[in-house]
């Protein structure tokens, strides 16, 4: 498995702009599809964002399309999640995670390694 450090999250007033960062350690960073979840108090943790091994096209959820962008960059072995004019319900931890699936998942179940999280508060 690989070992997943979030960071970036913070306490932002709606309209702002955060990144997050996901360093992976181990050697095989770049066979993993890496996706960024969020759990809010009270929810279930949900997709937000992923990108193929292959880095091919990036899938998002709906509720992100046009405002959040996922990169990952295989020599840094690190996975970003851009996220701009936030939104009071963008609130949440964001974890990100990786799985040998060739494709994206929005499953949770289908990522064998995850991050411990990073804390994104947005004020309205």
């Amino acid at each position: 498995q690989v070992q997943l450090v979030e960071s970036g999250g913070g306490y932002v007033q709606a309209g702002a702009s955060l990144r997050l960062s996901c360093v992976a350690s181990g050697r095989t960073f770049s066979g993993y599809t890496m996706s960024w979840f969020r759990q809010a108090p009270g929810k279930e943790r949900e997709f937000v964002a992923g990108v193929s091994w292959s880095g091919g096209t990036p899938y998002y959820t709906d509720a992100v399309k046009g405002r959040f962008t996922i990169a990952r960059d295989s020599a840094k072995k690190t996975v970003y999640l851009q996220m701009n004019s936030l939104k009071p319900e963008d609130t949440a931890v964001y974890h990100c995670a990786a799985t040998w699936r060739a494709v994206v998942s929005t499953l949770a179940d289908e990522y064998n390694s995850w991050g411990q999280g990073t804390q994104v508060t947005v004020s309205s």
